[in-house]
């Protein structure tokens, strides 16, 4: 005798074709579905980009309408083999050992000072943003009016007796490279400083008034609880400050000396800028660029090793 099922209920979760999916896993393609743009971006701006700069650091190609051919590691011979291209990483090592540690100590006193609200704590977080709200042509112009020979600065040292001591200090090959530092940690510290106290703003107030109780002074909460608890932050924005003035400053070199006087401030980014759209050196610009981009990869890892980041 037979049984006709087809009149049943059918159990939850089934229907006629077999079991439904769980719900999480109609949830994960949902999501993944909504990260497809985001990838596709990445992939066409970041991911196309890196695997043509390999390419072309393996092509002879003296411009961008002139014929190209294959060269192989030839241009990386030619890289290594310029004594320019050393003078380049000397001087982008110069940068990085100098303006990076003294831009993330100097923020980091500044935002654990404005996380104790001294008076006007909101216009000087205002003020120390400033400089990252300025167009790069802006800043250039700011600061040669205050460097150039007839300038701001050259002006206070006459007015102070001191005007033997005035110069040209962006075409002076011992001053220029430190003017260029100075310029960019007055463009990163303000900005550095007011994020590194919106995460120290974070710690419990609670936690200071036991140190305080305890009898700890402002640089030991300082260097003790403050330094600790945002160590992966302070690894974060060393990172994002790393990166710019390893690949970014060519900028202000661009903008304010052209390298010079010279090679006095031409580093390995504005090399890289220069030999593409000046001498027209695609091959050996983007061999260098690949040099540039392996030496920037060693320095975040080397960061995370320092700070001892937990992602």
């Amino acid at each position: 005798m037979t049984h006709d099922t087809s009149l049943l209920p059918a159990r939850a979760g089934t229907g006629a074709s077999g079991p439904r999916p769980p719900r999480t896993a109609r949830r994960g393609s949902s999501v993944t579905l909504l990260a497809v743009p985001a990838l596709v971006w990445y992939v066409l701006f970041t991911i196309g980009p890196l695997a043509a700069m390999f390419y072309i650091s393996g092509v002879s190609w003296p411009g961008m309408l002139a014929p190209r051919s294959w060269a192989g590691w030839g241009n990386f011979r030619t890289v290594l083999s310029d004594p320019l291209f050393w003078d380049a990483a000397r001087i982008s090592a110069v940068q990085l050992a100098v303006v990076l540690p003294v831009m993330i100590t100097l923020a980091f006193l500044l935002g654990y000072y404005l996380t104790l609200r001294p008076r006007g704590h909101r216009v000087l977080r205002v003020v120390l943003f400033t400089p990252a709200l300025i167009s790069a042509s802006a800043k250039a112009m700011i600061a040669y009016s205050v460097l150039a020979p007839d300038g701001l600065f050259n002006g206070m040292l006459a007015s102070g007796g001191l005007g033997s001591q005035t110069r040209a200090w962006l075409a002076d090959t011992d001053t220029a490279l430190a003017c260029v530092m100075a310029i960019d940690l007055w463009n990163g510290i303000g900005f550095t400083a007011v994020l590194l106290a919106a995460r120290l703003g974070n710690v419990p107030g609670e936690v200071y008034e036991a140190a305080e109780l305890d009898g700890a002074g402002h640089w030991r909460r300082l260097w003790r609880i403050a330094f600790p608890v945002t160590r992966d932050y302070v690894g974060v924005v060393t990172m994002l400050q790393f990166l710019w003035i390893f690949f970014g400053s060519a900028q202000n070199v661009l903008l304010l000396t052209q390298g010079g006087p010279g090679n006095a401030t031409t580093n390995l980014s504005f090399l890289v800028y220069n030999k593409a759209f000046v001498q027209s050196d695609l091959g050996y610009s983007q061999a260098a660029g690949v040099l540039l981009f392996l030496a920037g990869l060693l320095g975040m890892l080397a960061i995370r090793r320092v700070l001892r980041q937990n992602y």
